[in-house]
């Protein structure tokens, strides 16, 4: 197989797989409804304790505000994902049991599914750096902790539990994190001899709130985890640039390049204000609620 034919293929089985790591709420029996907390803020309109259903969940599992959480101060909602854990531990894990039929299995279930969602979230990251090319040096290792890691997912509810979760995520993350510096340091080499505008550099978390980045050069740019709350990103340029958990509310996007950025996800741009000339990756989408 070519090298073209070879990467053409990557490129399909990642955007296959990615459907396989959202949430699919219609086969889900509301674990994120059920099993997580809420407090009262900008984003949820009332507080809920963790492992207690939320009162807008429906016997059918379904959410009765759906269309218009947003509307009714529901928006935290709107940007989450379980990306694809609830659909597993409710139809594999659990193989179709839900936790009103068998309650005593609630708080296992409940518990399960936070560990679950984590690994999902690894996997989310690890199938994209798989089809990277500028990480092909590391392709067999990110293959192996993608292997591993779905592993850990097909295991018992009781082995879910007993699981070091902390200690994979560490040994995923020097993966991902090594992934990230082979990206940014081909984007760097090839702006090496282009004229570039002013490069702005930032460290992991950043505190960014609100910061003034209209038009910004952020190629290559490490943004993981940085607090980018209001932020004016209006126009920037972030191709290539390492977005993996950074926090994007209400960060104004119009018209800012986010093709060829590295680990964002639909939660994070459902989070932000954007416009039909802001440009996002092909696997991803335009949320429903920006300006179009």
């Amino acid at each position: 197989m070519s090298e073209n034919h070879e990467l053409e293929y990557s490129q399909s089985s990642y955007e296959t797989s990615l459907q396989s790591l959202q949430g699919d709420c219609e086969n889900c029996f509301g674990l994120c409804c059920a099993a997580l907390p809420f407090a009262s803020s900008a984003d949820f309109a009332m507080d809920k304790d963790a492992d207690h259903p939320c009162h807008n969940m429906q016997s059918d599992f379904r959410c009765g505000i759906h269309t218009t959480l947003r509307e009714r101060g529901f928006r935290g909602c709107t940007v989450y994902d379980c990306f694809g854990a609830g659909q597993k531990v409710s139809n594999i894990t659990y193989g179709g049991s839900d936790w009103r039929q068998v309650p005593k299995s609630a708080k296992q279930m409940f518990e399960v599914f936070r560990i679950m969602r984590q690994l999902h979230e690894l996997l989310r990251y690890l199938t994209e750096a798989l089809v990277l090319p500028a990480a092909r040096p590391i392709h067999s290792e990110i293959s192996s902790a993608l292997e591993d890691t779905e592993r850990l997912t097909q295991l018992s509810p009781d082995a879910i539990l007993e699981l070091d979760v902390t200690a994979h995520r560490a040994e995923v993350n020097v993966l991902l994190l090594r992934t990230s510096e082979l990206v940014r340091e081909e984007a760097l080499r090839e702006q090496k001899n282009s004229k570039s505008r002013t490069k702005k550099n930032f460290g992991r978390g950043a505190d960014l709130i609100g910061a003034k980045l209209k038009g910004a050069d952020l190629r290559g740019v490490n943004l993981r985890g940085a607090f980018l709350i209001a932020a004016d990103l209006r126009g920037a340029d972030l191709r290539a640039a390492d977005l993996i958990g950074a926090d994007f509310r209400d960060a104004d996007l119009r018209g800012a390049n986010l093709v060829g950025s590295i680990f964002l996800t639909q939660p994070q741009l459902n989070s932000a204000k954007g416009d039909a000339a802001t440009k996002v990756p092909s696997t991803l989408q335009h949320p429903s609620h920006w300006v179009l």
